[in-house]
């Protein structure tokens, strides 16, 4: 199989969002990796750094993908749903034309970990209605290499043994989301074929991502191939590989909207103010 090779190297810068969340902002929309628009990872043992949470805000035009590490944040949106999502969860959302909602911590205390990943949606899902999914520790099944393995959130992965499905399939994007640990001096290839942009976030450890050393808090972007090789430092490395079919489309961003359009930003703006923007 041709390896993807490593076209940039990004580290997170520190940021904070929500009510003074402290977090490490991986990417943001201008970091130009369609369909992906943002990652940011967050994580502390002082309440403070997070204690603030996110409060009631709206979202339109792409998803968002919170997986939780370390922690409790409780869910809640104006559809009426609310989830607790606990250690080893993650929370699905799609804002289509229009969600608010909050993210909490359920916890005064410990240690907060964690992802938010935005995904966009093509042109003609951003204004579907908005959903929402839970999905518990227990539904995110496993795929196994010879000493590493991958808890696999979303897609479909072929490895020693056969082919893993992820507890979220079907989206427009065929989005891959793994998150891969691999043992000590361990090494593994990972199939990541089609037109898909690629990216690999090393969160702990050291590795080299097609023979590139990357740094804790470093993503890789990768090139076209068929595989991704990961191979392991001194100790055990954690990431996650992030694969997804680009849209090709304009991407105009403004806070918490994202859409094709000056004028479908100002449209989603108006409809905020107006008490329209969630339907």
């Amino acid at each position: 199989m041709h390896e993807r090779k490593v076209l940039r190297v990004l580290t997170g810068q520190p940021s904070s969002d929500g009510d003074g969340v402290r977090l490490l902002r991986v990417f943001s929309p201008d970091a130009g990796l369609d369909p992906f628009l943002l990652l940011d990872e967050f994580g502390s043992d002082e309440a403070a750094d997070y204690i603030g949470g996110f409060p009631s805000h709206p979202h339109r035009g792409f998803e968002t993908v919170t997986y939780m590490l370390e922690g409790r944040m409780r869910h809640g949106d104006h559809l009426g749903n609310s989830g607790l999502l606990v250690s080893g969860g993650v929370q699905w959302m799609t804002a289509g034309r229009g969600i608010i909602h909050s993210e909490m911590p359920e916890q005064v205390e410990g240690r907060m970990r964690g992802f938010q990943l935005w995904l966009n949606l093509p042109a003609a899902e951003k204004m579907k209605p908005a959903s929402y999914r839970d999905i518990e520790p227990a539904e995110l099944p496993l795929a196994r290499w010879s000493g590493a393995a991958a808890k696999v959130i979303a897609g479909r992965v072929e490895h020693d043994g056969g082919v893993t499905e992820g507890a979220v399939r079907g989206v427009s994007t065929d989005p891959l989301y793994l998150d891969i640990a691999v043992p000590a001096n361990g090494e593994l290839i990972v199939p990541v074929s089609g037109d898909r942009t690629a990216l690999v976030y090393l969160y702990e450890g050291g590795a080299r991502i097609a023979g590139e050393r990357i740094e804790r808090g470093q993503l890789a972007v990768l090139g076209e191939g068929e595989a991704v090789s990961i191979a392991a430092g001194e100790t055990e490395a954690r990431l996650l590989l992030l694969a997804a079919t680009p849209l090709r489309e304009p991407v105009v961003h403004y806070g918490p909207f994202v859409m094709n359009s000056v004028a479908e930003i100002v449209q989603a703006l108006a409809d905020f103010r107006a008490g329209r923007l969630a339907g």
